[in-house]
Parts: structure tokens; C-alpha cells; sequence
């Protein structure tokens, strides 16, 4: 599933303004050939800020329906400052989700974020580092990630993404996961951007390395 890309707000927007978005992606990876929506909400505020997505894949092949909403996903995250320039945020976050064939376990993270930028945030790095638990499955686990966001063209082209790794045992005999989901997006209009991601992961739904591209619209509150 998809994860947080317009976390990046907390940086493009220079954490001047709140922004929410919907997006619709059409995945093309193997035994995919499904919908999914996701639902994103970024809110800065004197104290740090909020973020929270939701992600809604339809017909997934993995749970075997073929319509309605087949696997949800879902994470919010809140960091911390204690003046306006304040680049090292402390953070916490919380994750969770299912199917109707299985439950994705709970986690909660702990940790910092610092985030480098340019004068106008057209150029924009966080970097993130998290103590992980996830429950009934690993008590002291960690995650590592990067969120990016480079603009052009007056910000009519952007590519965001994130990268994640952490350590997660899972059934194959793996400890160690990996995704990444670099996105582009051709801002059309003030509200309005399509484009799409490539999702980039190792031991995130098999053991294997997998590619599942997607094409997208997304529509900016």
C-alpha cells in the first residue's frame, strides 16, 4: 500500500498553510490491476504539526474480491517545535490496517525528524529516525526514512516520494524491509495534478524485489 507523500507538505509549503488531497491510482504490478484512493491530510500549527493518510485499495487480488474496498491502510503522525525556524522535530506516529483475510499489526513509532530546504522550499529533504514497536510481533525495532520534494517550472512539475527501511521478522525468513514510492506530478491546474508513482520494494509483500507502477490524478483542497 501506499504511504504518506504529501507529508511533504509540512516542507513545501514552507509550513505557511494546511493542505488535504485526494488522489485515485490505477496499479499496473503483476497480479494487481486494481484502484486505490488514498486521503491525506497536513495541518501546521504553533506547536509542530499533523499529518494522517488513508489508503483504500479495491478488488486487490490478495483478498480475492472483486469489488468494494478489499484492504485499508492508515497512519498519523505528529511532531513537535518549539520555535517557527525549528528544523529538529521530535515526532510520534501510529500505524495500522487490514483485510478481510488478515490484520496488519499495529505500530507505533517514537523519534526525530531534520529537515534541509532551500530559500524557497522548492528543494526540500526530511530525514526521519524512529524506535518501532510493533505489536505481538517485534518489541524493539527501528525505521529509517527519507521524504523529498524537488519542484520546477514555477512548481507545475513535482516529484515527491519517500523511502522507508526497518526491521520487521517476517514469514519467509526475512528481518529487514525496504519501500520506496518516488511520485511525479504535472500541476495542471491550482487543484488539480496528474502523474504517478513507482512502487519500489524488497520483503514488503514477498521476498522478493517487486516494481508496481501506477498512473494517478489527484485533486488538492
Amino acid at each position: 500500500m501506499k504511504k504518506v507523500l504529501v507529508f511533504t507538505m509540512l516542507i513545501m509549503l514552507g509550513r505557511l498553510a494546511s493542505a488535504q488531497n485526494v488522489q485515485l491510482h490505477y496499479d499496473f504490478g503483476e497480479d494487481r490491476k486494481m484502484f486505490t484512493t488514498t486521503m491525506e491530510m497536513f495541518k501546521p500549527d504553533k506547536m509542530g504539526s499533523t499529518f494522517f493518510f488513508i489508503d483504500l485499495d479495491y478488488g486487490s487480488d490478495i483478498s480475492g474480491v472483486d469489488n468494494g474496498v478489499s484492504l485499508s491502510y492508515w497512519e498519523i503522525a505528529r511532531s513537535f517545535k518549539w520555535n517557527e525556524n525549528q528544523k529538529f522535530e521530535p515526532r510520534i506516529e501510529f500505524n495500522s490496517g487490514g483485510s478481510t483475510l488478515f490484520q496488519i499489526e499495529n505500530a507505533w513509532l517514537v523519534g526525530a525528524q531534520y529537515t534541509f530546504n532551500n530559500a524557497d522550499f522548492s528543494k526540500v529533504l526530511s530525514l526521519q529516525a524512529n524506535y518501532k514497536y510493533i505489536k505481538d510481533k517485534e518489541d524493539a525495532s527501528f525505521q529509517l526514512t527519507a521524504v523529498w520534494g524537488l519542484h520546477f517550472f514555477e512548481r507545475k512539475l513535482s516529484f515527491t516520494g519517500f523511502a522507508d527501511f526497518w526491521k520487521e521478522e517476517m514469514f519467509w525468513g526475512t528481518d529487514y524491509r525496504f519501500l520506496t514510492e518516488p511520485q511525479i506530478w504535472w500541476n495542471a491546474m491550482e487543484h488539480f495534478s496528474f502523474g504517478g508513482e513507482v512502487e519500489l520494494s524488497s520483503n514488503f509483500a514477498d521476498d522478493k524485489f517487486v516494481v508496481n507502477p501506477t498512473l494517478a490524478v489527484k485533486w488538492t483542497f
